[in-house]
């Protein structure tokens, strides 16, 4: 059973924590403006799109970020490709980089590899750019989830990640989210990503210490704070 929150989250809340999601290989240019529109409408905090599909256009006035992926999702490209891709990325308007470690690095216990290929990147999204470090938690053991984040605020990342939502071993979990949070502390922040689809849920993973939540169904996550609140959840 899900626990309730000790901070009351409303819709307008858990909505500025969401990275408004859109990474299908089939996503079209409307499908992408449909998305921005969402967002706005929704007042997430960003928008998080595949790099083929910026610069974007968001409306005037709008309150809204733009994420973009990187080395996504294998995390099986070179530093060098992973760094020229985040560089024109931040050149066509993105405001943060969610990038891809190599997995394989990780389960081979060549951290200092990890670290360098985090910093690579990290040179080319300066601050206030925001890097993300998507680690693949579900696909990791404890002592490897601690490995991964460690390299990664050594590298300078503002944020570790826990998935992609592609890999068969599953997405963001309360245990995992915890554990990151408590191995980054307060060098960089946590965002939970993959599977996260109801408002409970993504509750659950900011009460663990997420601040931030990747999230492609939006409107039906939020449309679930009524039902909570009505509970007597949140």
């Amino acid at each position: 059973m899900i626990s309730a929150p000790t901070i009351p989250l409303s819709a307008a809340i858990v909505a500025q924590h969401i990275d408004h999601t859109l990474l299908k290989p089939e996503a079209t240019a409307a499908d992408v403006t449909a998305l921005i529109a969402e967002a706005v409408e929704l007042g997430t905090y960003s928008v998080c799109v595949s790099p083929s599909m910026l610069p974007l256009r968001i409306p005037a006035g709008a309150d809204l970020k733009v994420a973009v992926v990187c080395g996504f999702p294998s995390g099986k490209h070179h530093s060098a490709i992973k760094a020229a891709e985040a560089a024109l990325s931040i050149e066509q308007g993105a405001d943060e980089v969610d990038m891809v470690i190599d997995i394989g690095a990780v389960k081979a216990g060549r951290f200092s590899e990890v670290q360098a290929d985090i910093a690579a990147v990290r040179a080319s999204v300066p601050a206030p750019k925001v890097l993300k470090v998507i680690i693949e938690s579900a696909a990791l053991t404890d002592a490897e989830i601690v490995g991964a984040c460690q390299a990664s605020v050594a590298a300078g990342a503002d944020f570790v990640k826990t998935s992609t939502g592609f890999h068969p071993a599953g997405g963001a979990t309360v245990h995992a989210v915890r554990l990151m949070k408590q191995t980054v502390g307060d060098r960089a922040e946590v965002k939970a990503s993959g599977g996260v689809h109801s408002f409970e849920e993504a509750a659950a993973l900011i009460e663990a210490g997420a601040t931030r939540l990747g999230v492609s169904g939006s409107a039906a996550l939020l449309s679930g704070a009524t039902h909570a609140e009505s509970a007597g959840g949140y």
